[in-house]
């Protein structure tokens, strides 16, 4: 007698509320990284306490957004604001995690893509906020890209991805070593090589490349706007890279298609 498939206990709607469910908790999670990695803090310890007065933040005040609304985005103990950027962290990546169950189904790829898009949310948060991309989450990131290749149904192979991987450092840190060299400027920052790296080893080459076009697009879209506001002539690019990463790992292989499409390939 054949065994039961193991996928037919999270098929629709199971896998899919079971998705959004745990995409809520990890973003909580996500929130706490963006708040401490820039930091220097642990993102274990000590447990998650209000910024103003101190007080230890109950589990039942800390479920993702229900928290938040059942607050008024207050601080129980001392009333303080807490940002809307907590639940609004925590349902992109609830909706993240869902619209990736409804696409893919129920599989090691798919799990390997929603953690993808959680890092790649959070570095783009940090990036805007500090002009950081911490190696706490690049560096493993391009370990588990690695490792992720290794899987029977994974779209590249652990060669491409490591070369994938190691091409597009060595391409942002040559972008930044001629800026540097002939202008003097530091025109990215080796948070972004790392990154670039990241997305190699977990995109492969031709995604990788798809991702650097979207990011250079959009922040040539908002570069100028984004620089008269802050009156700098530095760009978050890590933020660009992270953004059009999520976009790749949804529409990616579209994207592909269609391009081939126009030179008949």
């Amino acid at each position: 007698m054949p065994l039961p498939d193991w996928t037919l206990l999270f098929r629709t709607p199971a896998f899919e509320v079971t998705a959004l469910l745990l995409g809520l908790v990890v973003g909580s999670f996500g929130n706490v990284c963006i708040h401490r990695l820039p930091r220097g803090q642990s993102v274990v310890f000590p447990p998650s306490r209000c910024p103003r007065c101190d007080t230890l933040i109950r589990p039942w005040d800390n479920l993702p957004v229900l928290s938040w609304l059942a607050l008024r985005g207050r601080c129980r103990a001392c009333r303080a604001p807490i940002s809307p950027r907590y639940p609004a962290v925590e349902a992109t990546n609830g909706l993240l995690w869902l619209g990736l169950a409804v696409q893919r189904g129920p599989s090691l790829q798919t799990l390997a893509s929603m953690i993808l898009v959680s890092a790649l949310l959070v570095l783009s948060l940090i990036d805007l906020e500090h002009m950081l991309l911490p190696d706490a989450i690049t560096l493993p990131g391009i370990a588990f890209g690695l490792a992720a290749s290794a899987l029977p149904a994974s779209p590249i192979r652990p060669l491409e991805a490591a070369a994938a991987a190691a091409g597009g450092y060595l391409a942002f840190a040559a972008v930044w070593w001629i800026w540097h060299r002939f202008r003097g400027i530091d025109a990215l920052g080796q948070g972004d090589w790392k990154l670039a790296a990241m997305l190699g080893a977990c995109l492969g080459w031709q995604k990788m490349l798809l991702t650097v076009f979207l990011a250079c697009v959009i922040g040539a879209a908002v570069g100028v706007v984004v620089l008269r506001r802050r009156g700098t002539d530095r760009l978050p690019f890590g933020t660009f890279l992270g953004g059009a990463g999520i976009l790749v790992v949804f529409v990616g292989d579209a994207l592909l298609v269609w391009y081939r499409g126009l030179f008949g390939g």
